[in-house]
């Protein structure tokens, strides 16, 4: 009487082994290098470049108010232009970009408050300083996020896994 094949079999490792490597291979398939989109690579490009400018113009005239003293009205129009795409793409940079532009009227108050001979109160000061170097830092990050490379290995996979089940 003939017996049913088992673990002892010759072609059942083989079988595994086939197993084990198309896994690997559909893993090693969805962990390559997640390029984004080249269209909405280059809008966040764009946004940032545009939000870089106007950080840069506005730490520029902040350094024109600690050589003039006179009051400036920074610039925020490029950054409510482009929240949307920075957010999508870089929502760490964003969120600091956020809080300094949320911050910014506080800084132009602080110019435009007056002590004796001129002068500025300690507090108003450092409330000034401290919103220069908060934009200097988040013009960093920014440049950061612009210049991210691509997702690779497991980052890449689950990122692909989670955009194919998110359009279900």
């Amino acid at each position: 009487m003939h017996t049913v094949s088992t673990w002892h079999d010759d072609r059942v490792p083989y079988v595994v082994a086939a197993i084990v490597a198309a896994a690997a291979v559909a893993v090693g398939w969805l962990a390559r290098p997640l390029s984004p989109d080249p269209a909405k690579q280059r809008e966040f490009t764009e946004a940032v470049n545009a939000v870089d400018r106007e950080l840069a113009a506005n730490l520029e005239l902040t350094t024109m108010f600690d050589q003039t003293k006179q009051a400036v009205t920074l610039e925020n129009g490029e950054f409510a232009r482009h929240r949307e795409t920075l957010e999508r793409n870089a929502s760490g940079a964003a969120s600091a970009v956020a809080a300094l532009y949320a911050r910014m009227s506080e800084a132009e108050s602080a110019m435009e408050r007056r002590g004796p001979a001129n002068s500025l109160r300690p507090e108003d000061r450092r409330l000034i300083e401290g919103w220069e170097g908060d934009a200097r830092q988040a013009q960093r990050s920014l440049r950061e996020s612009a210049s991210a490379r691509p997702l690779l290995g497991w980052p890449a996979l689950t990122a692909r896994l989670h955009g194919r089940f998110a359009r279900r």
